[in-house]
């Protein structure tokens, strides 16, 4: 029977890249059992496969190489038995993060379905829960670059989602809206879709009825749908409630097309007595 194998027959028979078999010598976590003095190659002995078995078993179950150092300077049972236990727990923690990822993925792909299908230049009156918003209270002129906003608001109210975050609105003050002045906005917000999402600010937009229109177009071209909406209103007996909310629902993080931008406002209504 063979007694020793080279570095590449090992990497073969345990599919093991050479490269990670140099790495394990390295860090004294798997030795060969000599090297050749003259050619510098590395053999091992086939009382070492077991250990190599275990390393890979290890490395599949996601322990990191720390751990595995940590395991085979003590090797005993109290120290894997630990290690495993806290390897359970960050699979757990993986899980509930791939669990709110994969929510959050559902949810987008709904509203991008629901942002290409709606109906567009059609008035409805709908009734929303309450949302959850990072706010922030700030000066918005049409035509000034608003990603400086965006970055403000999250620094400030300590947004840090980096996977999808939520929708982006601006709101126009119920004043300007009824002075009908669509040029300036008051505040931008960010809504918040789970309640893993947490911020040192936020505040709530209470569940109430609004008027929806959605448009193709981004903010400069929403100025004759508030004007719409406002005829709308005064033909039913309704009155602005509260500031606007208007988010583009299809917009250049979507697409580069300007024609497929499609964005909707949300005028807070009460009826007139």
């Amino acid at each position: 029977m063979k007694k020793f194998f080279s570095i590449g027959e090992v990497s073969k028979l345990f599919n093991v890249k050479i490269s990670a078999l140099r790495y394990y010598d390295e860090i004294g976590l798997l030795k060969p059992e000599y090297k050749d003095e003259q050619t510098n190659y590395r053999y091992y002995s086939t009382q070492q496969f077991e250990r190599l078995d275990t390393i890979k078993y290890l490395r599949a179950l996601g322990l990191p190489i720390n751990k595995l150092l940590d395991f085979y300077n003590s090797q005993n049972t109290n120290t894997l038995i630990h290690i495993l236990k806290s390897q359970q727990t960050e699979i757990d923690r993986k899980k509930r993060e791939l669990e709110r990822i994969e929510k959050k993925i559902s949810r987008r792909i709904i509203q991008i379905e629901d942002a290409v299908h709606t109906p567009l230049d059609h008035i409805s009156k709908i009734k929303l829960p309450a949302l959850r918003v990072a706010y922030l209270e700030h000066e918005y002129i049409l035509g000034h670059d608003i990603e400086h906003s965006l970055a403000e608001l999250r620094t400030r109210l300590n947004v840090n989602e980096d996977i999808f975050i939520g929708k982006i609105g601006l709101s126009i003050s119920a004043a300007h809206v009824k002075a009908n002045q669509f040029d300036k906005y008051s505040s931008i917000f960010m809504i918040l879709e789970d309640e893993s999402e947490n911020t040192l600010s936020e505040t709530i937009f209470p569940s109430r009825e609004y008027l929806q229109i959605r448009f193709k177009g981004s903010h400069p071209e929403a100025e004759p749908y508030y004007k719409k909406l406002l005829a709308y209103m005064k033909e039913h007996h309704y009155e602005v409630a509260a500031d606007s909310i208007e988010i583009t629902l299809i917009d250049y993080g979507i697409t580069n097309n300007l024609d497929n931008y499609v964005t909707e406002i949300l005028l807070p209504i009460k009826s007139i007595s």
